[in-house]
């Protein structure tokens, strides 16, 4: 015997263990192998060994390419050919190994939410979270690791990332008890109440299926068609044609949780809670203007922006918060059915209450074998958060985990090192596809006793997840809707009336152009009528830009007080990470330039210099040919700009203009950024290089002084409030 618990050598014997007659009920680690058995040995995917230090334990190792079993390689320029000009060789299994795997390097994309981009973080919490759930990661000053996906809904892996979209915010907690996902949106409410509508409005909302456009955009009939005859939709319809449904970055987007969790105290007490993420940038979005121009500019806008920041050590910060509203049968706060995912909580009613400060500090290594790969799951839960009778919940907990075993090629997929838990894994499941683990004993099942009894189940004391006893109330089985989930328009009218004049006019504006590029007379029509029940102004707006009549509402108005918390302006935010274009020519004073970018990297702004060629990347990092507006949340000029050398139509179609002094290209810069109401401050000539431009020198958000260093101070001030609007202020009304 080997060990106190195992058996003697026994040809035949199934396990280690000597089992008993009696079901074993006290915990113990699982049995070792049997004496006649090995392992493989733990080595990574790449070969590599634990207590090799020479670098991260997954990535390649060794100093000469090799096949996939690790033996070197000679050639990977040339198949084996019969003669240098013959045939290729069937016995090349370099070559057929080579091919194969890059054959088979894309995976099926999402459904939804292809397009996106993360980062890895940490998450520390207040502990003010500790009274509300025994959740190990809310008590106070636990750090845990996370991982963060953001993306677009509708568009392909290719699309752009400044289309018009709800954003995905998606967080993977690796907490002490198992994996945590909440997996949310940049907007509150959802299209649909019930799961069984998803197909239906991602069907609507994708590109048409004979033609396949228009790409990543709802900017067309089928999607008009649906949302106006399911008018359940009609709340995050709104949203979705407001501002937030083009942020400004991925740092500057709330996020929500959509639905109502429940949420389990220590002492057992529960609570019902919506869940929040509050950027410490504030809430910032891009116009409609800049969204059109960064498409064709720089796709990857998004990404880039918060890769770059990342890098450049601007971490973004968001603060995790909860509504908390009492857990009572009804499940329904303030007149609010807390189970119908299309409706909010106003921030009026019911504050949010800080958890715990989200940091993202670094970012992927291999984009496919972490942003690709990583799976999310409404269903990941730990002790102390449990979910709720939503209907559209309850269809996501089945869809989720249905779409990764078809995504990642089986049901092991969260043994791919981004998905794997940092708790311990003791979990009967065996085999199937891509099965990393090696596991021992020969009883997976319970309850057993050739294994020794293990595992044993976990009560309360040992933190196990054990779901809320919620009472079920008695009744029929039924395919209907609870009265509560009729009311389609009065948050919708909720959140119309809580937006500024400007943007109200942001979301005019969207109506008139995502209807306006629908083909069918009666689509726009119907969708008039539901913004009739919305507000008459939008509707009358919206209906002169189609150039049709407004139509009267079919039923009364809901008259709700306005949610400030719904408004994205009217506050001042960090300036944190805000990048200043500053525009130089030949006449720029080098020890003026050096004290502005001093200041601002004091402030903590990114300056990045605009010159008329290129030149050492430290000194200047754009040149007039390859510098856009759309880069820029202000814009400050150190000199006269005069035409660069390449400002040749023939080469650049931006250059062609009627400017002898100046850069067509700058003069368009600067025009663009006037017209997106961004900050533009400067001194010595710049009031004559605005002339130039044709802008005035004058007006809201312009800055002139003779102090170069507080132009940009009093710059970096109006960019707390992240654009300028009272520049255009919006017609009044009658």
């Amino acid at each position: 015997m080997t060990a106190d618990d195992t058996r003697p050598d026994l040809p035949g014997a199934p396990s280690a263990g000597e089992p008993t007659v009696e079901e074993p009920v006290e915990p113990r680690p699982p049995l070792p192998p049997k004496p006649d058995q090995a392992a493989p040995e733990p080595l990574s995917a790449t070969g590599r060994r634990p207590q090799d230090g020479s670098g991260p334990v997954r990535a390649q190792d060794g100093a000469y390419l090799t096949n996939a079993q690790g033996t070197r390689l000679p050639d990977s320029d040339h198949s084996l050919k019969a003669g240098p000009r013959g045939p290729v060789l069937l016995q090349d299994h370099h070559l057929r190994e080579k091919i194969t795997h890059f054959d088979h390097e894309r995976i099926p994309e999402r459904v939804v939410h292809a397009r996106g981009a993360a980062a890895h973080g940490v998450f520390e919490s207040y502990g003010t979270g500790a009274g509300l759930s025994k959740a190990g990661f809310l008590a106070a000053g636990v750090r845990t690791p996370v991982f963060v996906r953001f993306s677009t809904v509708l568009g392909s892996r290719g699309s752009a990332d400044t289309v018009r979209d709800t954003r995905g915010f998606a967080t993977k907690f690796y907490t002490d008890e198992g994996v945590f996902d909440l997996v949310g949106n940049n907007i509150p409410v959802f299209f649909i109440q019930d799961a069984i509508k998803f197909p239906d409005v991602i069907h609507a909302g994708k590109p048409h299926p004979d033609r396949e456009i228009p790409q990543a955009q709802s900017a067309h009939d089928t999607f008009w068609d649906f949302v106006s005859l399911h008018t359940e939709a009609t709340h995050h319809t709104l949203w979705n044609m407001s501002d937030r449904g083009i942020p400004r970055s991925y740092r500057t987007m709330e996020g929500f949780g959509i639905h109502t969790f429940r949420l389990i105290a220590p002492d057992g007490s529960t609570s019902l809670v919506k869940w929040h993420w509050k950027p410490k940038l504030g809430v910032h979005s891009l116009t409609w203007d800049e969204a059109q121009l960064i498409g064709g500019a720089d796709p990857d806008f998004h990404r880039r922006d918060l890769y770059d920041a990342i890098e450049a050590g601007a971490f973004p910060h968001w603060e995790l918060g909860v509504q908390v509203m009492p857990d009572t049968p009804e499940q329904t706060f303030e007149g609010i059915d807390l189970l119908d995912p299309t409706k909010i909580v106003p921030e009026e009613l019911v504050p949010v209450q800080p958890l715990g400060l989200m940091t993202l500090n670094a970012n992927p290594t291999n984009f496919f074998a972490e942003v690709e790969q990583v799976a999310f799951h409404p269903g990941h839960l730990v002790p102390g958060i449990d979910i709720t009778d939503d209907p559209l919940l309850s269809g996501r907990l089945f869809s989720y985990l249905d779409t990764q075993i078809t995504r990642l090629g089986g049901p092991n997929f969260a043994q791919i090192p981004i998905n794997r838990t940092h708790a311990p894994v003791n979990d009967m499941l065996r085999d199937g596809f891509h099965q990393d683990a090696v596991h021992t004993g020969v009883a997976p099942y319970k309850p057993n006793s050739l294994d020794g009894g293990c595992p044993f189940f976990a009560g309360a004391d040992e933190h196990a997840f054990i779901e809320h006893p919620q009472p079920v109330p008695e009744s029929r089985k039924v395919r209907e809707a609870p009265a509560s989930f009729d009311d389609h328009y009065s948050q919708a009218r909720l959140f119309w009336l809580s937006m500024t004049p400007v943007e109200q006019e942001h979301i005019i504006n969207a109506y008139s152009f995502e209807l306006g590029k629908c083909t069918e007379p009666a689509v726009r029509e119907r969708n008039l009528r539901v913004l009739a029940r919305i507000d008459a102004r939008l509707c009358a707006e919206v209906a002169t830009g189609l150039g049709l009549p407004a139509p009267a509402p079919d039923g009364d108005l809901a008259d709700p007080d306005p949610s400030p918390a719904l408004s994205q302006l009217g506050r001042e935010w960090p300036v944190a990470g805000r990048t200043v274009g500053i525009l130089t020519g030949p006449d720029t004073d080098p020890g003026v330039l050096a004290a502005v970018r001093e200041a601002a990297l004091a402030a903590d702004l990114v300056p990045l210099v605009v010159a008329p060629t290129g030149g050492d990347p430290a000194e200047v990092q754009r040149s007039f040919a390859t510098a856009r507006s759309i880069e820029f949340d202000a814009v400050l000029l150190a000199g006269v700009p005069g035409p660069a050398p390449d400002a040749a139509p023939a080469r650049d179609a931006r250059a062609a203009g009627p400017h002898a002094a100046l850069d067509p290209r700058l003069v368009l810069l600067l025009g663009e950024a006037w017209r997106h109401a961004k900050a533009i401050g400067g001194w010595g000539d710049a009031r004559d290089v605005l002339a130039a431009a044709g802008l005035p020198s004058d007006g809201p958000g312009l800055v002139l002084g003779t102090d170069p260093v507080q132009v940009l101070r009093d710059l970096a001030d109006l960019l707390a409030g992240h654009r300028v609007w009272d520049r255009f202020p919006p017609p009044e009304q009658g």
